[in-house]
């Protein structure tokens, strides 16, 4: 027995419900907004341009969704393995659904089976692995080649290849940010690819490791160095990852929304009181991606502390605009107030729980503070379907649907849980630009 053959056999003995498909749905309509919104940036340009998606090929096409996915800094997360896994499973799983012209409810299915996968993996991997790896990339192909697995029909055997494959694939340094790099994109879409490629391979019966997790020389060995292999398969019976995940209602890391969440709250308290003096105190993880007092692009910005919580406290929102020349200079003299630190209360609470503790002292000497456990979009406090579908509207629109457009595909993304065919959303149809077939309400 090995640990990756005991995963397979966990999602595939786990019951699913009407309403884990609902929430299925709910993310994939998530996921596809953020990479359709993402359709005029320079750096989906440049991934159309290497893996144009009208070529036919299932495993470039899942690698150019995923890298979309995670462009704008709007995709999900699940905060236990610190991975981003709709940019990852839900690219893999949909090219496969749509070149297979496979209905909804398979999908749908599989892409429950392969947020467990990258989940359970990433909740396994320790806290260290995260100070060099990006998870979402290590962890990611795992459950691209499970929600894979699941809908090309493998047998047990071969989904623990396509998982061992996967696994021998897994990489993704952080080194990128120091740069401000566009490394992070190609993360997110070589690992769904890689998850696609290792279950096709498996089909065919090109074996995998059954021990890529545990074995002298696999994942945890070589990429963790405080592992926790008990968690791949602890609490068999608890609901799926997948309604675990959290939501991004601001376009930035994960790791500024409690700070971005307590700041919004602070602003409608100051009622334009002028802030002489802001601390923040969140968990080390949070520090060591985003202390970046005087971020310079809108990138950096978006991994910026700092600047997160100045244009939060100043605007009383944050949006795509929030990053932009405009805004970085009308925040530079507030940013310079902003005093961040490890809180050992919520940094013990990390990765379980993301928080932040605001404190504002104005000018005129009077205090206000913030403290939150949870913010906006996790399972705690959950973007509602009504409030996604506000998202996935301005996401289209952006990416240069119609009001109307973005309402209609957003009604079929929903429909796929009455088994609609994956296909008849047209999202990749040869030779048609854009990458959308657009459809009317």
């Amino acid at each position: 027995m090995s640990l990756t053959r005991d995963l397979v056999r966990l999602i595939r003995a786990k019951p699913v419900s009407e309403e884990d498909l609902r929430w299925s749905a709910l993310f994939v309509l998530d996921t596809l907004c953020c990479a359709l919104g993402a359709l005029k940036t320079e750096p989906a340009r440049m991934l159309r341009a290497v893996a144009p998606p009208e070529s036919g090929d299932t495993a470039r096409r899942a690698f150019y969704l995923g890298g979309l996915a995670h462009i704008l800094e709007m995709d999900d997360l699940h905060r236990q393995s610190v991975v981003h896994p709709g940019s990852v499973v839900i690219p893999a799983a949909w090219a496969l659904a749509e070149e297979r012209n496979l209905g909804g409810l398979a999908f749908l299915k599989a892409v429950l089976a392969g947020y467990e996968a990258c989940c359970r993996v990433g909740m396994a991997v320790g806290k260290a692995h995260y100070r060099i790896w990006h998870n979402t990339s290590t962890c990611g192909p795992f459950g691209s080649a499970m929600a894979s697995a699941e809908l090309i029909g493998l047998t047990e055997d071969e989904a623990v290849w396509a998982l061992g494959n996967a696994g021998t694939q897994s990489s993704g340094l952080w080194e990128f940010l120091a740069a401000g790099a566009m490394s992070k994109h190609l993360h997110t879409a070589r690992a769904a690819e890689s998850g696609v490629l290792a279950a096709l391979l498996a089909k065919e019966g090109f074996t995998g490791s059954d021990r890529i997790l545990e074995g002298e020389k696999g994942f945890f060995a070589g990429l963790c160095p405080d592992p926790v292999p008990a968690a791949v398969t602890a609490d068999p019976e608890a609901p799926w990852e997948l309604v675990r995940t959290s939501i991004k209602p601001w376009p930035c890391c994960r790791h500024t929304h409690p700070t971005i969440d307590a700041a919004i709250a602070l602003h409608g308290e100051l009622k334009g009181a002028v802030p002489a003096r802001i601390t923040v105190g969140t968990y080390q993880a949070a520090l060591d991606v985003c202390d970046r007092p005087q971020p310079e692009d809108p990138y950096s910005a978006k991994f910026s502390l700092q600047h997160c919580v100045a244009i939060a406290l100043m605007d009383g929102r944050v949006v795509q605009s929030s990053f932009g020349p405009e805004a970085r200079a009308r925040a530079a003299e507030l940013r310079k107030k902003v005093e961040i630190a490890r809180s050992p209360s919520i940094d013990a609470a990390y990765p379980d729980a993301w928080g932040a503790d605001v404190s504002v002292e104005t000018t005129d000497g009077r205090k206000f503070n913030a403290l939150r456990r949870a913010c906006k979009g996790d399972p705690e406090n959950p973007v509602t379907s009504a409030e996604l579908a506000v998202k996935g509207r301005m996401l289209l629109t952006e990416g240069g649907m119609t009001p109307a457009e973005a309402d209609g595909f957003i009604a079929s993304v929903e429909a796929l849980t009455e088994d609609r065919p994956v296909a008849s959303l047209g999202l990749f149809r040869r030779g048609e630009a854009p990458v959308v077939k657009r459809r009317s309400a």
